[in-house]
């Protein structure tokens, strides 16, 4: 399976925003999203908004340093705005993102936070498709929806996911994930309802000085198999295994901290 091209990350950034929008239409700005990490709805649209006209910045003037997203121009002050007018400011920055990532096409140079991730406009337009997805997927959580999406984007987000996690960065940055390699341990992800073009399946290898991972089918120290959509919350860590329609086979407690490890940054 190819990853999905440049157009499509960047119309999938509209839609996602715009779902996220429909999604939180009618309910109250309070209502609380504890699975990121506890903030309110309208807190997570601001945080998301943000984001976009963050990257929208980073690209359009190819800055170098790091922007604080809550400089973005445009973002709403939180006192209780109506859901309504923020999912319209949501899709605003998400179409305005999309607009710049077009312009400026996908190989163009652009500065990236994240060692080993291309510095090119493409690696954000990804970034920031998935960040939408995700957040999505808190919202509906939040308000007790379905959260569904595309194989194809489900498996890019869990590929990305995969890339984001084994960077040297995250070790040097989260005691806990400097822990893990060394252990001679491996993890496979497995997706139970994937067709075999869609190759979903992970294995995570902790047995050398850094994390590294593949796509492969293995004997592995644990194993963790779920329907794709509910592997992508739970490796997120949007799911608790406890909670989610997954089956464990091997070490859980290895399962536990690996996921712990990796994810604390990405909340």
């Amino acid at each position: 399976m190819s990853a999905p091209d440049h157009e499509r990350y960047c119309a999938e950034i509209i839609r996602q925003a715009g779902l996220l929008g429909k999604a939180a239409e009618g309910a109250a700005p309070g209502t609380r999203v504890p699975t990121c990490p506890d903030w309110s709805l309208e807190q997570l649209v601001l945080h998301l908004g943000g984001a976009h006209r963050w990257v929208e910045r980073i690209v359009r003037t190819r800055d170098e340093v790091e922007v604080c997203a809550a400089q973005a121009s445009g973002n709403f002050e939180s006192a209780g705005q109506d859901p309504a007018v923020l999912g319209a400011w949501l899709v605003e920055g998400a179409e305005g993102l999309a607009d710049v990532l077009r312009n400026a096409g996908p190989d163009a140079a652009v500065w990236s936070p994240v060692e080993g991730v291309r510095p090119v406009v493409l690696s954000w337009a990804r970034r920031m498709t998935h960040e939408t997805l995700v957040h999505r997927a808190d919202a509906e959580l939040a308000l007790g929806t379905a959260f569904e999406t595309e194989p194809e984007l489900a498996v890019d987000a869990l590929d990305e996911w995969m890339q984001l996690c084994s960077s040297p960065r995250l070790l040097e940055a989260d005691p806990e994930a400097s822990r893990l390699p060394g252990s001679g341990s491996t993890v496979h992800l497995h997706a139970t309802d994937a067709g075999t073009e869609l190759a979903a399946e992970w294995v995570v290898d902790l047995a050398g000085e850094s994390i590294t991972w593949r796509r492969a089918h293995e004997k592995a120290t644990v194993a963790l198999r779920a329907p794709l959509n509910e592997l992508l919350l739970i490796a997120y860590r949007r799911k608790a295994l406890s909670e989610a329609d997954a089956e464990v086979r091997g070490d859980v407690e290895l399962l536990e901290a690996w996921l712990d490890g990796v994810t604390g940054w990405f909340r």
